[in-house]
């Protein structure tokens, strides 16, 4: 199966969690690139995938969602700057273990992780996401799995409610009725996620609600009586937040099927490129045994 890796969650991971203080030749930090290699490493000696894209979040301000609604993650802290610089040298070492990796200024990592997963599905191929963000949930299609790699739990299309609330196909507009303060989407004022999941149960759709709204005072749900009005105040910011929830799956991505193959790692430029960040001799054996030199 086709893996298709959100890399900024496990580089923020690695970041915050491996010791602080860890430095290149040149002095500068490699903490975050550690904690990635690692991971990288034990996911492709666990997965063994014949097949795989990771995917990078290259800027905090410039997706065009932040064109839709200027206040668009405008909460979240920019990098630390000896966290900024280690996102290229993590992208060159997927490049170096032979991985297809993308990024870009307008669209975000779940934008090009939806793009492939969504041309890709035309080849006759299912995908393992690999992360921990329930936006990427909405991807999930019957044959695919969400991998919470961190967590080591494995979630099926049949797995994604029980989980998360919703189906796949309605977690955008699960999204846009409860809000995400982690990406400061304000949502629907009063609905929360129980509100939000039986709405979205009883209707196949944001638009299937707004088409029914007089119906949605007689569900059982406590304040139902208040709901239609409160959601008819709201329909604006609703719909902005559905805008901005939904993964771009139309963006433009240039690749090939053939991209995505996985390559040899390059375990002469990956023995220069650990040396040139003061790594020791796991990441090199482990390099080794991923291009079968034992």
């Amino acid at each position: 199966m086709l893996h298709l890796v959100d890399a900024s969650y496990f580089i923020f991971r690695a970041y915050y969690s491996v010791t602080p203080g860890m430095a290149g030749a040149d002095g500068r930090a490699v903490n975050a690139l550690y904690g990635f290699a690692r991971f990288l490493g034990d996911l492709l000696e666990r997965a063994r995938p014949a097949e795989v894209a990771v995917a990078f979040d290259e800027s905090l301000d410039s997706s065009f969602r932040n064109g839709i609604y200027p206040a668009y993650k405008a909460n979240r802290e920019p990098a630390p700057p000896d966290l900024a610089h280690q996102f290229g040298l993590c992208r060159e070492l997927c490049r170096l273990l032979g991985l297809a990796e993308y990024a870009s200024g307008i669209y975000e990592a779940d934008d090009i992780i939806g793009a492939i997963a969504s041309r890709m599905r035309g080849e006759g191929r299912r995908c393992v996401l690999v992360t921990r963000d329930k936006d990427l949930a909405q991807l999930v299609r019957q044959g695919d799995e969400f991998w919470d790699f961190a967590g080591d739990r494995r979630y099926g299309y049949h797995d994604i409610e029980a989980q998360f609330g919703v189906r796949p196909e309605r977690m955008a507009d699960f999204l846009a009725l409860t809000g995400d303060s982690v990406d400061n989407i304000p949502g629907v004022p009063g609905v929360g996620p129980k509100t939000a999941a039986v709405l979205l149960r009883e209707y196949e759709s944001l638009d299937d609600l707004y088409a029914h709204l007089e119906e949605v005072a007689t569900l059982p749900l406590r304040g139902a009586a208040r709901l239609p009005a409160r959601l008819a105040a709201h329909r604006e910011a609703a719909y902005l937040a559905q805008r901005l929830t939904r993964i771009a799956c139309d963006m433009p991505l240039a690749f090939a099927p053939a991209d995505l193959a996985r390559r040899p790692a390059d375990v002469a430029a990956l023995e220069d490129f650990y040396d040139r960040a003061g790594f020791g001799p796991m990441l090199r054996r482990q390099a080794r045994r991923l291009a079968g030199g034992g």
